[in-house]
């Protein structure tokens, strides 16, 4: 048995000695700036990642692993198996920070953390592995740092930059699984699109206000995103965090399930999810899973006559910005807008008008200008206008103060610009019926554009 034992220390150590040499002449190629074939280099890559798969754990890592490595589901073998593995996290914020925080903890091999954007404070209260000080830093690095104090015996890979179609698929070949932690739509496709042309399964979930989904795509037969939504939705009707508000312990309740599937593909055991989809409600604190329909054969990128063989303009094709920012939607013609600036004049003149601001209730809460009427676009919105009549009755009652008998004015604004367009066009509809005499136009960014360009007191949100 010692001899045995010795034999294979003499093996890895041999194996340690290969890995030196192949990570030299890595390091050689990075310096004199090669200009070597990316095969080549690829080859080199894929050699050095052979080498290093683990087959001992040491003291160490037994007295780390420990508790997991007492489950029968896990044991020894599937501890070595998370070891060599390698996963992409795509995001590292509300959902991916939770995941990876995980993912790390567990032990897995090789963890990629992808995020073009930077800490701001709007983010800390779910993006746990962020802090105060890391504002304005970039997201990857800010996660690789807290997870290496973490356990620092995974290796961690920050890529900050934006998934593309050009770099998509050269990224998510070098790992075996994919989490997608975004939070918007064309990054979904993209993120698929390479999933499925690479062969790699997708552990996707989001989370939104009080609620969270969870899926895990082209994994073992199952379906991919596009068997189940083969055209992307009309971006007017996407919602993202930070046009709806998401509540922070939501993300964290789907990221951690995310990593739990993570860790059982890792380790070799069947996902729960590759034709189900797991819905979370907080506020009821319900789960539920509902059965999705298989694999498509007529799925324009996995089914049995694909039409996607490359990645696309994936903006193009969903008709919306690959970011988690606010939406800068574009539904009324230059005519039909006026900036911020413009509006300060309106003010300064006195000119006879009436701004209203269709954000919810809880919106106005935050902030919201002392002279506007609030009446919400869900109350404009469907057969019925709720508020309409408390509308025509303001526009009277201010043109007969101000004796208006001109078309009146009517100012729409909201917190960035969208939802006062979609206001816009509802009024408009409205002209000439219920409501006469009225010019409506919409202001451009909103409330936010006020607080930067106006007035700075004003909080942002």
């Amino acid at each position: 048995m010692e001899h045995e034992v010795e034999k294979l220390k003499q093996q890895l150590l041999a194996k340690d000695n290969e890995i030196a040499v192949l990570k030299e002449k890595l390091a050689l190629q990075k310096d004199s700036r090669c200009t070597s074939s990316a095969a080549g280099l690829q080859e080199v890559v894929t050699e050095l990642s052979r080498l290093e798969e683990r087959t001992a754990l040491s003291n160490e890592e037994i007295m780390r692993y420990s508790r997991q490595l007492l489950l029968p589901e896990l044991g020894v073998k599937g501890q070595l198996t998370l070891s060599n593995t390698s996963v992409l996290v795509v995001g590292c914020g509300g959902l991916g920070c939770p995941l990876a925080q995980y993912v790390a903890a567990a032990g897995i091999g090789r963890l990629g953390l992808l995020d073009y954007d930077e800490v701001e404070l709007s983010n800390l209260h779910r993006q746990v592995l962020h802090g105060e000080d890391r504002q304005g830093r970039p997201k990857a690095q800010s996660a690789a740092e807290s997870l290496k104090r973490l356990n620092c015996k995974v290796q961690y890979v920050p890529y900050n930059m934006q998934l593309t179609p050009e770099n998509a698929l050269q990224l998510i070949q070098q790992y075996d699984i994919v989490a997608d932690c975004s939070d918007n739509v064309p990054t979904r496709y993209l993120v698929n699109d390479a999933c499925v042309l690479s062969g790699k399964p997708l552990v996707s979930a989001s989370a939104l206000r009080m609620e969270g989904q969870l899926t895990v795509y082209n994994c073992r037969g199952g379906p991919c995103y596009r068997c189940l939504y083969p055209k992307p939705p009309p971006p007017e009707t996407v919602t993202n965090c930070s046009d709806g508000g998401v509540l922070g312990v939501v993300p964290g309740i789907m990221g951690c399930i995310q990593a739990l599937e993570v860790l059982k593909i890792a380790s070799g055991k069947e996902s729960s999810y590759r034709q189900q989809m797991l819905l979370f409600d907080a506020l009821d604190t319900r789960f539920r899973t509902i059965k999705l329909r298989p694999k498509q054969a007529g799925c324009a990128v996995c089914g049995e006559n694909p039409t996607v063989k490359a990645l696309m303009d994936y903006e193009k094709f969903c008709g919306s910005s690959a970011a988690d920012k606010c939406r800068n939607l574009c539904l009324l013609p230059k005519e039909q807008r006026i900036s911020v600036q413009e509006y300060k004049q309106v003010l300064d003149t006195r000119i006879p008008h009436l701004l209203v601001d269709v954000r919810p209730p809880v919106e106005v809460d935050i902030c919201h200008l002392p002279f506007s009427l609030n009446i919400p676009l869900a109350s404009l919105e469907g057969k019925k206008a709720q508020q309409l009549e408390l509308l025509k009755e303001k526009i009277a009652e201010v043109k007969q103060q101000t004796n208006q008998e001109s078309v009146f004015p009517v100012y729409v604004i909201c917190k960035v610009g969208n939802d006062s367009q979609k206001a816009v066009q509802i009024l408009q509809m409205m002209s000439g019926k219920e409501l006469h005499s009225v010019l409506v136009k919409d202001i451009q960014g909103g409330l936010m554009a006020w607080a930067r360009k106006i007035d700075p007191t004003l909080p942002q949100y």
